[in-house]
Formats: C-alpha cells, sequence, structure tokens
C-alpha cells in the first residue's frame, strides 16, 4: 500500500510472489562476477565563482552573522558533509581561464577587485581563494580539483601555483604560503590544465592544445608525494576528436582527460525549456537528452581504447547535469534554476551509466554544488533547502567506492510518448564496502508503477530495504515556504516462498540492500 503525505510517498512493500509476478520485469544480477570499482570521485562536486554559487551561497564571510566557520556557512556545511562529498572542482569552468591564483592570497582586505565577466560582469572580491577552498574540503572530508588558467594565463603561473600550493621546501613561495597560514603543503589530488580550450577556455583546436598542455605539464613539479593527478581538458557533446587527439599525444603526461555533457530539454541553447511547470513531453525530451551520456562515453571510451587499450587514462566527466531557461527575475549570468523530482531522476540516471563504465569513468563533477544549475542545495540569506538532486545524491552513498556487478533486464517495456521513448526501469548494482549488495532502481515513467522481480543466482533473497524518492508532480520541488515537500521515504520488501517481486512507483528513484 501505498500513500501521499505531504508530498512524500512513503512506501512499505510485501512481494506477492504471485499476483503480479508474471508479467514483472526480470532483474538479474550476477554478483559472483564483480566487475570495476566505483571510483568515489563519480560522485564529485563542482563550485565555480559564479552567481551565488560560492558568494552568500556558501561563503558569508567570517564577521558574518550567519553561522560559519571560517567564513564558510555550518548549515550547507553540514548538509554537503551528510551526503559524503568526496571531491570539489574549483575554481571554473569558464571563470578558471580568467583566474589569477596570486589574487586570491594574503589579507582579504587587500586583495584587487576584478570583474567576473564571464557570469554577470560583477564584482570578483577575490575574498575566497586558495586558503579558503581549502578550508572547505577540510570542513567536507573531501578531495580538492583545482583547474588552472591556461587561456589568459602562463606556464610559469600554473608552475609557481602548484610550487604554493604543494612544495615541502624553503623556497620563497612555500614559504609566503606558510606566512598566509599553512605550514604544510595542501593536498591537491587533481589539477587541470585549461578548461574548454574548445570554447571559452581559448577557441583551441585539439593540436593546438595538445601542443600547449605538454609543455605546461613539463613545469608543474610537486614532491612526489603532493603531486596531483594531471587532467587534460577534453571535448563535449558530439565531438570524440579531443579525445582521439589527446589520448594519443598525451597519454604518457596525463591522468585522464575531461569530457563535459548537459542535459537541455529543447536541444536548444536559445531557449532550453523550464525547469517547473513544463509537459510531459519536456520530462521525455529531457529523459532522452541525458541518456545521450551512455553513447558519449561509449564512444569516447573507443577512442581511449585504440591509443590506451591498458586503460591507464581516466575519462573525467567534469561537468554534467541538467541546464534549463533561468528563472524569471534573475540575473542570466547567474545561471539559477529550480530542481525538481525531474532532475532527481536525471542524476540517478546518470549514476547508473557511470557505473556500468566504471572501468573508464572515474571522476565526474555535477554542475553545481549550490544556488547554480542542477544544486544540491538552494539558500536565500540565512535560509537554505535541499534539492530533489541532493536526496538522490546522499541515496546513492553506498556506491561509493563499491564494486560494481553485472546485471540484466528482460521484459523491460519502452515508455513511449510521441514517438520518444527510453527504458521504463534504469538499474544498477554493486558490492558495498560494507559487504552488502546494493540496488538502484530508477523508473522514468511519470505515470506507470513498475513490478520488477529480482534474482541473484546462487543467494536467496529474504527482502531488500532501503528508500524511496518520488512525488505526485513531475516538477514535485522543494521551497522556502515547504523546504520538505520532497524527501526520501522508507522502502522495503520481503520475499514469498523464495521470490521477490517490487513495485517500483512511477517517476521514482530507488535504492535498497538487498539480504
Amino acid at each position: 500500500m501505498n500513500y501521499i503525505k505531504q508530498g512524500v510517498l512513503s512506501l512499505c512493500l510485501l512481494a506477492s510472489g504471485g499476483a503480479f509476478a508474471a508479467d514483472a520485469i526480470g532483474l538479474t544480477i550476477d554478483a559472483a562476477k564483480p566487475g570495476a570499482v566505483i571510483n568515489k570521485d563519480i560522485y564529485g562536486q563542482f563550485a565555480e565563482h559564479l552567481g551565488t554559487g560560492i558568494y552568500e551561497g556558501m561563503w558569508v564571510g567570517p564577521k558574518s552573522k550567519i553561522p560559519n566557520t571560517k567564513g564558510w556557512r555550518n548549515d550547507v556545511v553540514g548538509a554537503l558533509k551528510a551526503m559524503h562529498v568526496p571531491l570539489v572542482r574549483w575554481p571554473g569552468g569558464c571563470f578558471a581561464d580568467e583566474y589569477h591564483w596570486k589574487d586570491g592570497i594574503g589579507p582579504r582586505e587587500k586583495r584587487p577587485v576584478k570583474v567576473n565577466t564571464n557570469w554577470g560582469g560583477v564584482a570578483e572580491s577575490n575574498a575566497v581563494g586558495t586558503h579558503e577552498f581549502f578550508d572547505l574540503v577540510d570542513l567536507l572530508g573531501a578531495d580538492a580539483y583545482v583547474n588552472g588558467n591556461l587561456g589568459t594565463g602562463s606556464a610559469q603561473e600554473m608552475s609557481e601555483w602548484v610550487e604554493y600550493m604543494t612544495s615541502d621546501s624553503q623556497s620563497t613561495l612555500a614559504n609566503l604560503r606558510r606566512k598566509n597560514g599553512h605550514e604544510k603543503p595542501f593536498k591537491v589530488a587533481y589539477f587541470a590544465i585549461g578548461n574548454e580550450a574548445w570554447g571559452c577556455g581559448g577557441n583551441m583546436s585539439p593540436d593546438h592544445y595538445s601542443d600547449l598542455y605538454r609543455n605546461v605539464e613539463t613545469f608543474l613539479r610537486a614532491p612526489q608525494q603532493y603531486r596531483p593527478k594531471m587532467i587534460a581538458s577534453g571535448g563535449n557533446d558530439n565531438d570524440v576528436s579531443w579525445t582521439e587527439v589527446l589520448s594519443k599525444r598525451l597519454k604518457s603526461q596525463t591522468d585522464g582527460i575531461s569530457f563535459h555533457y548537459y542535459t537541455i530539454p529543447t536541444g536548444k541553447w536559445d531557449v532550453k525549456g523550464a525547469a517547473t511547470g513544463f509537459p510531459e513531453k519536456e520530462w521525455m525530451s529531457t529523459l532522452t537528452s541525458t541518456l545521450r551520456m551512455e553513447d558519449h562515453i561509449v564512444r569516447n571510451s573507443a577512442a581511449m581504447d585504440k591509443n590506451d587499450p591498458e586503460k591507464k587514462l581516466g575519462l573525467f566527466v567534469d561537468e554534467w547535469g541538467t541546464w534549463y531557461d533561468v528563472e524569471k527575475g534573475t540575473n542570466a549570468g547567474f545561471l539559477f534554476q529550480q530542481n525538481t523530482l525531474r532532475d532527481a531522476v536525471v542524476a540517478a540516471l546518470n549514476f547508473n551509466i557511470f557505473h556500468a563504465h566504471a572501468d573508464r569513468v572515474r571522476m565526474t563533477n555535477i554542475a553545481q554544488m549550490v544556488n547554480v544549475l542542477q544544486s544540491m542545495i538552494i539558500t536565500d540569506k540565512d535560509k537554505m533547502v535541499l534539492t530533489p538532486t541532493y536526496h538522490a545524491f546522499e541515496m546513492y552513498v553506498p556506491f561509493q567506492g563499491a564494486t560494481s556487478l553485472p546485471l540484466t533486464l528482460s521484459n523491460n517495456p519502452q515508455y513511449t510518448l510521441d514517438g520518444a521513448s527510453v527504458p521504463e526501469i534504469s538499474a544498477s548494482a554493486a558490492r558495498g564496502t560494507d559487504g552488502k549488495l546494493y540496488l538502484a532502481l530508477v523508473n522514468t515513467n511519470p505515470g506507470q508503477d513498475a513490478d520488477v522481480a529480482i534474482n541473484v543466482p546462487g543467494q536467496t533473497i529474504k527482502s531488500v530495504k532501503g528508500r524511496v524518492l518520488t512525488a505526485a508532480a513531475m516538477d514535485a520541488h522543494n521551497s522556502f515556504q515547504a523546504p520538505q515537500a520532497i524527501k526520501p521515504a522508507p522502502y522495503s520488501a520481503n520475499a514469498v516462498d523464495g521470490k521477490l517481486t517490487v513495485k517500483i512507483p512511477a517517476k521514482a528513484v530507488v535504492v535498497v540492500a538487498v539480504e
């Protein structure tokens, strides 16, 4: 039985093993054939100097009346810690290729004020710089992904930044870091040489970029124990040429190649579609658009396989997510959009794709963490709400570091509308670091429940227990007036006569432990 209470669907299902089992979708998990480990960094985040994504959204300064630690909002940091953020990318994005790191060190009151030419033409105070960023990742218990400035910077500038952050010597730059308050080197997990070099990062060709990369990387020296993994700025959408060129020319000098893909309901950049109040045809077009991620990964992986059959290089999808028209009355350059159940479904579908390609996809960064695009959190002054996307990330925490398991779906119908279609059920299974078997299920159909019969050969299934995220409306979302309109609810099902068939609600994300 299910019921709606305050916009939240709560479920406690007892599987019959009979009435609807015959027509159920079959799901078989081969737990005896473990696949690649799902890198925790697949659940990485992105914080760019864009709109209120950092300033106001997360950073309020140490003198603010809003409770904070070292200038970072306690409520936001606490919520992000609860979803186990493993990695944060900073300072951009397009912003990175106009960011000069020396503007962001030393006394904040003496830092130069610049213009953020990419995002709204607003003043950039440089109040958040290198030290503040590392304060944030330390508070989160996360790793740091720093994006270097190739567009307007130089090999020298990036070399000096890496030395400033990582050197344990008595060099002038290392001592400057100490003077500014950090005795030991910072731990930089990843360092990218440029961003979107094909576009806002310099309008380059892959050959030209690869020459620049080789030059810059040569001078990015760091002690071995502090040396970050290097990332090359790759392609986007259908363009595989960047991956082809970079995997051939840079494989001895890089740890991976980035890739960007955004989900746009209409497929048009000038009129993308609304974040709320959308028709079912845009629910469908959003899902068909996001599922193209699978093809993009397959094609880029195939290009990498030619030059890197040992799979030493990672494919880093360091920008992904939904992109809608900005909310009316907001600064168009701030990219603020509401976040709904549709976004949670999109996130879960992408998680399942990333898991299936965990041998190559080792890091991703959703755009972005707070108040920008497909955000985890929305703030307004001292108020904060968690989005459906936040809940999807938090539900999938057991998959961080888990070992992927192959599965097959049979009798899986298509959800079809006006000639477009997507598989009704998307699924992913893995053995968690705690030894438990976890299963994620997504029902893409906004108007039809789905029955799924679960089978694990060689294992008797007694029950599944976890949570479900769904609601009555396709655009259900949380607001400051109703901050918990949509949130996860308990979900469980018990086997009958050794058989387990579960009902997955329409437009739902379910994550359970299989016992």
